[in-house]
């Protein structure tokens, strides 16, 4: 089965390229966790090859999104009647170099800046970027829809050629 396992190498490799790709372009990478947690991993169980995906937990609500209390998107995430975690921007407001000052210019506390975007989280969501989706779907369409049945009947050609072989 080596044509099978190279088409879904390929496929394997598109995504994560893909996704990687969209993070970057979509302004969701600065971190780099969720960039660099985006993996891969073709398992073989009994003569089927599978595809598997994996990336840290909040990868899926970046991909899906999450419906706000006011803002909704046609996700199945939603916030109900808790906030994220305010301390949780803390680190992602100094990647972003947002500095709050008070009216003389000094710098301030960013617990009240790290509450705020927490707040706005909680009521106006996280849009769906479907940075993971929309790599999948094409990758699917291009790879598995058409090329792994080619593949697969290459490596049948293959066997069979090889048994013949075998049988003169």
């Amino acid at each position: 089965m080596l044509e099978v396992q190279k088409t879904l190498i390929k496929f394997r490799d598109y995504v994560i390229q893909q996704s990687r790709s969209n993070l970057t372009k979509g302004g969701k990478n600065s971190s780099k966790e969720l960039y660099n947690s985006i993996k891969g991993e073709i398992v073989s169980d009994n003569g089927f090859n599978i595809v598997g995906f994996s990336m840290v937990d909040y990868g899926i609500y970046q991909d899906k999104g999450v419906s706000g209390k006011i803002k909704k998107y046609n996700t199945p995430y939603s916030y109900k009647n808790k906030m994220p975690p305010a301390k949780a921007f803390d680190k992602w407001i100094v990647r972003k170099g947002i500095a709050p000052r008070n009216e003389k210019g000094e710098f301030q506390s960013r617990k009240g800046l790290q509450y705020a975007i927490a707040r706005s989280i909680f009521l106006n969501g996280i849009k769906p970027s479907l940075f993971f989706t929309k790599p999948f779907e094409a990758g699917y369409k291009k790879y598995i829809d058409v090329d792994l049945l080619k593949a697969f009947g290459q490596d049948v050609e293959t066997m069979v050629d090889y048994n013949l072989k075998d049988i003169k």
